[in-house]
């Protein structure tokens, strides 16, 4: 079933979802917006340490990661060692600046959703806090999973926090459980499975953080 490759003027057609589901308050240029270096962690200290202990759990140590939409920090635990950690973003200055990363690249996901990789090379894909800027989100993952070994984690994480105008318009107008509905419906629909949701913390004494997992 091709359901997913369904594009219009550039963004994700689901059935599930009303029509402009993926637009943006601001169409303008990514790269021009993503230009100046931000470094800054988008969530807050006790929220990067219940990530980082999530990944300890489940990322396999000694694997080839990917850590999509990175940016000078990817929270991965000091005391594990991996075999690669290949990072993509959209900043070029950013990306130089993460210590964790063996290589990196920068690309428009939203223009060119297809990976450089070749099929079953790496065994874990992470997003952390930057799933709801992606228009085409379903070819995204989809591309993730041809390139995850099968049983693989592909670990999404997201909080309450976003760039409003470049956050697409579904994710805008849903909450925290929309929001994990949302990323389990992509994942569906790109070839995942057992895609379950954990709720990393509460916000009562942090950000929120929700991490989404499924296996390729």
């Amino acid at each position: 079933m091709e359901q997913h490759r369904s594009t219009t003027n550039g963004q994700q057609v689901l059935p599930e979802l009303p029509a402009g589901s993926f637009a943006k308050q601001d169409p303008g240029d990514d790269a021009e917006f993503y230009a100046p270096a931000r470094l800054v962690t988008h969530i807050d200290e006790a929220a990067v340490e219940a990530l980082t202990a999530y990944y300890r759990a489940v990322l396999p140590p000694g694997g080839v990661v990917l850590d999509l939409m990175s940016s000078w920090v990817s929270h991965l635990p000091e005391d594990v060692a991996f075999a690669e950690v290949i990072g993509h973003g959209m900043n070029e200055e950013e990306l130089r600046a993460n210590s964790r990363l063996t290589r990196s690249f920068v690309q428009n996901l939203n223009r060119t959703p297809t990976l450089p990789f070749e099929s079953g090379s790496c065994d874990a894909a992470l997003c952390c806090v930057g799933v709801q800027y992606l228009q085409r989100p379903v070819d995204v993952f989809a591309e993730v999973h041809r390139v995850l070994r099968p049983g693989a984690p592909c670990i999404i994480s997201f909080s309450n926090r976003c760039f409003p105008t470049k956050a697409v318009a579904i994710w805008r107008s849903l909450d925290a459980d929309g929001h994990a509905a949302l990323v389990q419906l992509y994942l569906e629909r790109a070839g995942f499975r057992t895609a379950r949701v954990t709720a990393l913390r509460d916000g009562r004494s942090s950000d929120p953080l929700v991490a989404v997992t499924g296996l390729a």
